[in-house]
């Protein structure tokens, strides 16, 4: 059953009080039965802060925006899935374009970080997405097949129930251009077929959120999609009023 979903990524922004006034004013502006379902993600130093708002209330679930592909180690600096659970996260955001570009993060380890989220019962908002050369060469399939296609190689489909994948255009992100929600369409589209004829029929009512300079001017006429069912938001996910009005357009 696909789901629409609104996800906040706050990347490196927020302190313990901001980032708890912000979760407080979400809570405080969003309906009581949202047309949605809401997730934030913010960094790490907020989750017990962010977990003990967010369990009082219900309505808006727990995201993280990495993990550590083995569940514990000497690895300085590094958060394990394990830990995550242990804070009631309910979804990794793992293959983010900022991860892949400054952390030289490829599929394979991205995969096996996949797999670790969801050993330990969490959802993964798997990432792909294309760089303007990609997209001006005309290869934007070719790249977002490729990526599929190291995620997915045997895939076990028992946890195709923890898996939604956001199409993230690099050249949209933060940077105020959007791709046309016909252009946005179209990729969804192939994901879409991409994962039914690839894993299994029932991949067919994967979530596909869309993520790439988001706001409340085009959610409405991005999410009318027929294959585009919510979004990865970034910079708009800092702003209480404008997230709200994103996660109001369905």
């Amino acid at each position: 059953m696909r789901k629409n979903i609104v996800a906040g990524n706050w990347k490196m922004n927020t302190d313990r009080h901001s980032g708890a006034t912000l979760i407080v004013n979400l809570l405080n502006g969003l309906p009581q039965e949202p047309k949605c379902t809401v997730i934030v993600a913010p960094p790490f130093p907020l989750l017990g802060t962010a977990a003990d708002l967010l369990s009082r209330d219900g309505r808006v679930l727990l995201g993280t925006q990495d993990c550590h592909h083995e569940a514990s180690g000497a690895f300085t600096g590094e958060v394990a899935a394990p830990m995550l659970a242990s804070y009631s996260v309910s979804h990794v955001i793992l293959g983010h374009s900022e991860r892949r570009q400054f952390f030289n993060e490829d599929d394979g380890l991205i995969r096996r970080k996949m797999e670790a989220a969801m050993r330990c019962g969490m959802s993964v908002i798997w990432c792909c997405g294309e760089q303007l050369a990609d997209r001006d060469a005309g290869h934007h399939m070719d790249v977002v097949e490729r990526q599929l296609s190291v995620a997915f190689a045997g895939f076990n489909t028992v946890h195709l129930d923890r898996l939604t994948v956001a199409y993230e255009p690099v050249w949209a992100i933060g940077t105020g251009r959007t791709a046309t929600p016909e252009q946005a369409q179209e990729m969804h589209a192939f994901i879409r077929q991409w994962l039914r004829s690839n894993l299994a029929p029932a991949a067919a009512d994967t979530s596909i959120l869309y993520g790439g300079s988001v706001k409340a001017s085009n959610a409405r006429e991005l999410f009318a999609q027929p294959d585009i069912d919510g979004g990865l938001i970034g910079g708009a996910s800092l702003k209480a009023d404008e997230f709200l009005a994103i996660c109001s357009g369905f």
